[in-house]
């Protein structure tokens, strides 16, 4: 008989190792259960649906008719409601029982609701799926006054909604800058003067202590703590995620804010692996445990965990991710593991370019390019090899920087 392989989750991390489990596994049974209603699209995509730059079709990447091709089981609309670890079994919210040989656990994460008064109101999105965009899309473009709260990578992608659909909007911060725990106020200066030519003013300081609603239950207006008073009829919250492991409580797999995986993606039981968001992995490069949501690790991971399935040990993940912004007329990007490091350098290199690398112990474990990407390669190979930059940090900043500089002072 051949192996049975059961898949939880359709995103990029589920998805890629379906791919690589039938490359790797031609007869294998493959089954891949998710409670969304559509198969695999681009996550990266949507916010440019949600902002009205794209039509729904560049965003699906497999068509149902995909896994009809390539012989894998796709249920769609599929709520797992227990898994059975000692029995090797997944149940359904229908009464139905997928036995496994080996399981994929890729079910990634909820959006967190702020715990205040009206939180849930007409009006008010968190982003995360397809759906949640065409919600996104279809409010804000009714819209003429927003609040944005959660000063991140996904809190930025509902002021480029807005600003994109010409709703003015405000941006309520808790600290001092966007994304402070990545970015000096020098830095986050660039992102703030380009939200407020959107139409998207930065309010530091600030966030919300409750929501107002009118009759209908909608959302009216978002108090901050302060007691300042924002009026809204469309609210995108962006605070973080809570990991789907509610089901994985009373199982033997070992949880830290995730799922606790190794370098091979396998978890403390040996037929049980896991990929992309849901995962505290064996960091190799960082040397300790990490957690990474960027769409290239979460399909290397569905990559590796695959492989893994089959012949575990085979491959290990070993990667550094990168997050990019492209809603402003310059680049951004992230990359490693920018709010991490005791320690860091920065410069604003030109205008509307700066760039900070976090260091850990010497060595580069993270950064931000704003405006001017060119050293992403170099700061990359450096966090691949681990190299110790220690006393030569300044030339990280250089322009045109480039690894051979550092070779070159150290020979001297």
């Amino acid at each position: 008989m051949s192996d049975s392989y059961v898949i939880v989750g359709d995103g990029i991390a589920g998805a890629s190792a379906a791919e690589t489990l039938r490359d790797e596994v031609p007869d294998a049974e493959i089954t891949v259960l998710t409670d969304e209603g559509e198969s695999l699209y681009n996550r990266i995509l949507i916010k440019e649906y949600a902002k009205g730059k794209l039509p729904e079709a560049p965003i699906s990447i497999h068509q149902e008719s995909w896994y009809d091709d390539h012989d894998v089981d796709l249920r769609l609309n599929t709520v797992v409601v227990d898994i059975d670890i000692e029995n090797d079994a997944v149940h359904t919210h229908e009464g139905e029982t997928f036995e496994y040989d080996s399981l994929l656990l890729a079910v990634g994460g909820t959006p967190q609701q702020l715990p205040v008064e009206n939180a849930d109101a007409e009006g008010i999105h968190h982003f995360w799926t397809f759906q949640d965009a065409r919600r996104i899309k279809e409010s804000v473009e009714g819209a003429e006054q927003a609040v944005i709260v959660g000063a991140g990578l996904l809190g930025i992608d509902f002021a480029a909604i807005c600003g994109a659909q010409g709703v003015e909007a405000k941006y309520l911060m808790r600290g001092d800058n966007w994304w402070r725990y990545a970015l000096s106020e020098e830095g986050a200066e660039i992102m703030h003067e380009a939200m407020r030519e959107r139409g998207v003013e930065p309010v530091f300081g600030s966030g919300v202590d409750h929501f107002e609603v009118d009759g209908d239950g909608h959302v009216e207006a978002a108090v901050d703590p302060n007691g300042e008073r924002y009026e809204c009829d469309f609210a995108g919250v962006a605070i973080g995620l809570d990991f789907n492991t509610e089901l994985l409580q009373d199982t033997p797999l070992e949880l830290d804010d995730g799922i606790v995986v190794d370098e091979f993606m396998r978890t403390n039981v040996d037929n049980v692996f896991a990929a992309g968001d849901i995962t505290t992995f064996n960091d190799l490069i960082l040397g300790e445990r990490a957690k990474n949501g960027s769409w290239g690790s979460a399909k290397e991971q569905g990559t590796i965990a695959a492989r893994s399935m089959v012949d575990y040990g085979a491959e290990e993940f070993e990667w550094v991710s990168s997050y990019s912004i492209t809603h402003f007329d310059f680049p951004f990007l992230s990359f490693g593991h920018p709010t991490l490091g005791d320690d860091s350098v920065e410069a604003t290199t030109g205008e509307n370019e700066w760039r900070r690398v976090a260091l850990k112990d010497g060595k580069v474990v993270g950064g931000v390019l704003i405006g001017d990407l060119s050293p992403q390669s170099a700061f990359k190979q450096l966090m691949r090899e681990g190299r110790d930059v220690s006393g030569q940090t300044d030339l990280l900043m250089e322009p045109g920087f480039s690894v051979d500089d550092l070779a070159a002072t150290t020979e001297q």
